[in-house]
């Protein structure tokens, strides 16, 4: 039985509600940033870097649906471009302002858990 959970296909789940979660979670980091007075960059760059991923998501989904024979490449070029466009922002960021990259990263990573955790529940909650 253990082994019929991770075998079983299933369709591909929306993105929709993960995407939604994630959004959410930004959002409400924002009164946390103002209310223990932590810097606003650190939350203003965590979600355009959130914005900026989803975006690319969306051209890479579009791209996928266009040409079918190269969609493979396609999403493993666009994850290698996410990983390292999103590691030379935190980098940049932390040369510039330590405390800014470390709140921004932290936000964006729970951001990202929360996400990831709603992708798996909808994937191993679909119908078989």
């Amino acid at each position: 039985m253990k082994t019929a959970l991770f075998s079983t296909p299933r369709p591909e789940p929306g993105h929709f509600l993960p995407v939604l979660g994630s959004g959410l979670v930004i959002a409400l980091a924002l009164p946390v940033f103002l209310v223990a007075g932590w810097p606003i960059g650190g939350w203003v760059l965590a979600a355009v870097i959130w914005v900026a991923v989803h975006g690319i998501d969306a051209l890479l989904r579009r791209a996928k649906s266009d040409a079918a024979n190269l969609a493979a490449s396609v999403q493993a070029f666009g994850l290698f471009f996410k990983a390292v466009g999103l590691l030379v922002v935190l980098v940049a960021a932390a040369v510039a302002s330590p405390h800014l990259a470390v709140a921004a990263a932290v936000t964006y990573a729970l951001a990202y858990t929360f996400e990831l955790g709603l992708s798996l529940l909808t994937y191993f909650g679909a119908a078989k």
